[in-house]
């Protein structure tokens, strides 16, 4: 039978449809006699030459109607309401035609006659399609995967018709936070508690949830998967809301939870006149323009009418992806912001300057920076020049030509920090602390927050592509923390933060709780629908191994250096009041960090950033892979033949 069923709904548009006019013509036929045989109870009509006469009149009449309605355009496959209607008034219709052909031919017609023939017909042609449809989706039952929606609102009986439609996923029950709700049926599905789930698992052999509440809050949707903790799930998710109702999505397009969902917070509505302050009307250059930070900046800055945007980037690729995308949200949103792609390197001063002083550059965001731990490690002297003098010479070069506001993007591993990259970049906050006690026409200021999700030295990314290629996740500490935050809240906030800047503050973004990682990627793995392998669970399907702490890496992240920090007008930014050195110190420090730079002298390079009021503790020795090579091949001690080995 099932067989017969996908054999009629393969064959093509024309053979279906003919087979639906002969069927109807059956049913036509076989109601009209049916009718007469019922009412008179008598086949003698059957013998009835004028009511032959008003069936062959009646029944093109019939079918023309069916025609001019679309019935035989409609796909059974996805028989509705509007069918069903217009099955209605095509039988409505034709007995209609049936009482005209038996006035004008005289034949004997009872008042009953039309009635029962209109139900017989309705019944017949009617029933015949919803019985086609339901054999349909019974035989594609089988190749389809059982899920359960969590959700029984508009959403989620949205989602059940859509998925009836479909071919991969059918809906066996729908689970819902409502007591009023359970025990109730919707679409022939019962609705359950989420207290059943487990059992819902293993009664209909359910792997998959599909989440249909995409209006909920950030906490509300972490709550939920909290909740289903321990369950060997794969979460699924429909579009947010506002994706649905711009017509950008659709409720059945699903998609993995968002690890940024569950971490990071309900976003709080930007100040519009702190927003806007240092963009609206204003020409606007981002360094760094196709880093994670940066491009989102860029996408931000936009939003917001700055008359120009200079995307500077060193990375040809980032800057050719990030450009493309800008100018077609340009286009698609209608907005005339000229966009500017220059390809060059902070650290060349006359290269920034001849950029700022031609584009007449207003708002500077420096989010250009070596930010990977261990890669600063093993390339100490290309990480301070990018980190450090890059940030110096874009300081000097927007002095120079005027530049109103100056935001730096630092970091939290420039408290205290215990590598060479967070040494660095509370260098680089040093540099513009000096160089706003130096000058007062342009406003320069920091803003410090920790890991952002998504980016591309996230650890989620690189834990996605761990547990899809089977594991193990590599951990490199069992009780290692960090501060989590959206990037897109993170951009928002850095540059609400830089339009309440008077010269030298350092703001501090409000991370919310940390995180630890081991949590995290146990959380990632089960949202996937696998089950962590460990002492415990030995049959689990993802390995979580720990492999030790890399070159330079903290267990703990701290956003403050001391605890003298204040609130500001906004709640997620905080203000703090740090050390820091007088310009004529801090000058001195830098020429002679890039003395011991040219001559690669990375013990000096060590020493200097230790005299530094950084509060630097390095955890290592110098891992600059370069030194340490061409310190593996100088000779032992007290050989005659003593090679110097100079590397610059």
């Amino acid at each position: 039978m099932n067989s017969l069923i996908q054999w009629l709904f393969e064959q093509p548009r024309g053979t279906k449809r003919t087979i639906s006019v002969l069927m109807d013509v059956l049913f036509i036929g076989f109601a009209f006699w049916a009718a007469f045989v019922l009412r008179l109870e008598s086949l003698a009509v059957l013998g009835s030459a004028a009511h032959w006469l008003v069936l062959l009149v009646m029944l093109p009449v019939s079918l023309l109607c069916f025609v001019r309605l679309g019935l035989y355009r409609a796909v059974l496959r996805y028989l509705g309401y509007h069918a069903i209607v217009t099955m209605v008034a095509g039988i409505v219709i034709s007995a209609v035609a049936m009482v005209v052909a038996a006035y004008y031919l005289n034949a004997q017609l009872p008042r009953s006659v039309p009635v029962i023939y209109a139900v017989l017909a309705l019944v017949l042609c009617g029933g015949a399609r919803s019985t086609a449809r339901a054999l349909y989706n019974q035989s594609t039952k089988r190749f389809k995967e059982p899920v359960i929606i969590y959700g029984a609102g508009d959403a989620g009986r949205q989602l059940n018709t859509s998925l009836l439609h479909g071919n991969e996923y059918r809906a066996v029950a729908f689970v819902d936070d409502d007591p009023a709700m359970h025990g109730s049926l919707l679409h022939g599905l019962t609705v359950f508690a989420p207290q059943d789930m487990e059992a819902l698992m293993v009664r209909f052999n359910a792997r998959k949830l599909l989440l249909a509440m995409p209006s909920i809050s950030r906490q509300r949707r972490r709550d939920i998967v909290d909740g289903l903790e321990g369950l060997p799930l794969e979460i699924l998710t429909i579009p947010g809301m506002a994706d649905m109702v711009s017509g950008r999505a659709r409720v059945n397009e699903l998609q993995e939870i968002s690890i940024e969902d569950l971490l990071g917070r309900d976003p709080e509505e930007p100040f519009p006149e702190l927003i806007s302050a240092n963009i609206r009307g204003k020409v606007v250059m981002v360094t760094g323009a196709g880093g994670s930070i940066g491009s989102e900046l860029c996408r931000q800055i936009i939003q917001q009418g700055p008359q120009a945007l200079v995307l500077f980037e060193n990375s040809e690729y980032a800057l050719y992806q990030i450009d493309q995308e800008l100018n077609n949200l340009c286009r698609q949103a209608g907005w005339s912001i000229r966009i500017v792609p220059i390809m060059a390197s902070v650290q060349r001063q006359n290269r920034l300057e001849a950029v700022m002083k031609s584009f007449g550059v207003q708002t500077v965001y420096h989010a250009a920076a070596c930010k990977h731990v261990p890669l600063v490690e093993y390339n100490v002297v290309e990480g301070v020049r990018n980190n450090v003098f890059g940030t110096w010479r874009t300081a000097e070069a927007a002095i120079n030509c005027g530049v109103e506001t100056f935001v730096l993007i630092s970091t939290d591993k420039a408290v205290r920090p215990t590598n060479v990259m967070g040494t660095s970049k509370r260098l680089a906050e040093l540099v513009l602390q000096g160089l706003a006690m130096r000058q007062s026409n342009t406003r320069f200021c920091m803003v410090r927050f920790g890991n952002v999700l998504g980016s591309s030295g996230s650890v989620v990314p690189l834990f996605k592509k761990q547990i899809r290629a089977g594991g193990p996740i590599t951990l490199t500490h069992k009780d290692i923390t960090r501060y989590f935050m959206t990037i897109p809240e993170a951009a928002q906030l850095v540059i609400q933060a830089g339009a309440m800047g008077k010269g030298g503050d350092v703001f501090v973004l409000d991370m919310g709780e940390p995180v630890r990682i081991i949590d995290l990627a146990r959380k990632m793995i089960r949202l996937m629908g696998y089950e962590v392998k460990d002492a415990k669970h030995p049959d689990g399907d993802i390995e979580i191994r720990v492999t030790g702490l890399r070159p330079g890496e903290k267990l703990y992240e701290e956003l403050l250096i001391g605890g003298n920090e204040q609130p500001t007008r906004h709640p997620r930014i905080r203000t703090a009041h740090e050390v820091h050195l007088p310009w004529q110190d801090m000058a001195a420090l830098l020429q002679e960090l890039n003395t011991a730079c040219e001559q690669y002298n990375q013990p000096r390079i060590r020493e200097l950033l230790l005299q530094a009021p950084t509060a630097f503790n390095p955890q290592d020795g110098i891992c600059d892979l370069v030194w340490q090579q061409s310190q593996a091949a100088l000779p032992p001690a007290g050989d005659d033949n003593k090679v110097v080995a100079l590397v610059r």
